[in-house]
């Protein structure tokens, strides 16, 4: 009984494993790789609580390899190097059986730990398999990057955690001699967030806070025991995602007090200072815009500055954009620009290209009209000269719709003046 439920329930086989059917079901791609006995180094990616661990254990069982496991929280170089030298002397080296490494939280390794794994997977002393909550593309330095292959897995949907909870209560050893009634699940599925590792955390602290054997499960029972045991499951960064949404929406709203709070909670909990400066470059383009073009600046830099600077004193750095970025004047002009255009182009398809404004490096193209009659719009008054740059079916079409406020009120009246009545503004 001391095993928690998360891992009495840890699937052992392939079969056994919920959702992510794009790479474990029939046809996918890992199940492909597993028959053949060929498995590439590969990257992980998804949010916490998905099953990114198991999948790998899976991997090395059902393809009968050595398994070691690192964590990168507080292993350093002389651990890897350690660990890949006990693998090269498992048995399998130079073969398709060679031994798995898998690191969990690989985003975590610095550029000098990384490196040392370079060499291993390249000669194919190990094969890595890494699991990372950030993107790889950011995260993992690009020479192994480029020596794995990347498989995003996909958060878990309402009927595979409600699959996940019948498991557990028809099959796991203690629950299992239980009556639960399993009567509602949202209260369950709302305070794990997603999270299966989570959300059996939750069921097993509901179910062993019952005297009786006969427990009936609602939304009014998970609600009054979890708010007041919050500390019971709320374990290493469980609140990763619903703190950062606090931050951003804090900032959204121009409330540079909650924001600081929110980065205070962050910080305090061991949240990487570069996901957070990341997150502010996002926010400065996406929430303000053209309405202060200096804030994606100031984002960027703080990025920068973070990212040589480091802990403790990158709080500084990260509180001064967070409250900048708060009083800013806000505007969602250009991410609605794109977003409609995005969906204009999804509806319409792939429209040609005007031939006044497509490129002409052959004479071929010249002679066929490519680049005629295209009008430099320096030769002309206030650089600016009328002429049609959309595809004919869309002429006119209205993407970015300045905000009000005084930087974009000038864009405004800058094309009111130059494209008069075409586009309305």
């Amino acid at each position: 009984m001391n095993e928690p439920l998360a891992e009495r329930l840890r699937p052992k086989k392939l079969e056994d494993y919920i959702s992510q059917s794009h790479l474990v079901g029939e046809k996918g791609i890992l199940t492909q790789h597993i028959k053949r006995g060929l498995i590439p180094s590969i990257i992980f990616w998804g949010p916490p609580g998905i099953g990114k661990t198991t999948l790998a254990n899976i991997i090395a069982i059902e393809s009968e390899r050595p398994f070691y496991t690192l964590s990168a929280i507080n292993s350093g170089v002389k651990d890897i190097r350690e660990v890949i030298n006990k693998a090269k002397q498992s048995g399998g080296l130079f073969t398709a059986k060679n031994p798995i490494l898998f690191i969990d939280e690989i985003h975590r390794f610095s550029k000098s730990q990384q490196d040392s794994l370079l060499q291993a997977v390249e000669k194919g002393w190990v094969t890595l398999i890494g699991a990372t909550t950030e993107n790889p593309s950011f995260e993992v330095i690009s020479a192994l990057l480029s020596r794995c292959q990347v498989y995003t897995l996909n958060s878990f949907n309402k009927n595979d955690l409600e699959s996940l909870l019948n498991r557990a209560i028809n099959k796991d050893e203690v629950i299992s001699k239980k009556s639960i009634t399993l009567k509602e699940t949202n209260a369950l599925l709302k305070f794990s967030g997603g999270d299966a590792r989570k959300l059996l955390n939750i069921f097993e602290l509901i179910i062993n806070a019952h005297q009786s054997d006969e427990i009936i499960i609602t939304n009014d029972v998970v609600t009054s025991m979890i708010q007041n045991d919050t500390i019971h499951y709320d374990k290493s960064g469980d609140q990763h995602y619903d703190i950062i949404s606090a931050f951003i929406k804090s900032i959204r709203g121009s409330d540079p007090n909650a924001a600081v709070y929110w980065l205070a909670r962050m910080i305090q909990g061991g949240e990487d200072v570069k996901f957070i400066a990341r997150r502010l470059i996002i926010l400065a383009s996406e929430d303000i815009g053209n309405a202060n073009p200096t804030a994606l600046v100031i984002a960027n830099n703080t990025f920068q500055a973070v990212s040589i600077i480091g802990n403790p004193e990158s709080r500084i750095i990260l509180s001064q954009c967070a409250t900048y970025l708060a009083c800013s004047v806000k505007s969602n002009a250009s991410y609605n620009a794109i977003n409609k255009a995005l969906q204009n182009v999804e509806e319409t398809g792939n429209m040609p290209v005007p031939l006044e404004i497509r490129n002409a490096p052959t004479k071929l193209m010249k002679e066929l009209g490519y680049g005629e009659n295209y009008k430099y719009a320096h030769k002309f008054k206030n650089n600016f000269i009328s002429q049609e740059f959309m595809p004919d079916k869309i002429k006119g079409t209205k993407f970015y719709e300045p905000g009000n406020n005084s930087r974009e009120n000038v864009h405004r009246e800058y094309l009111k003046n130059n494209w008069k009545d075409k586009y309305g503004y």
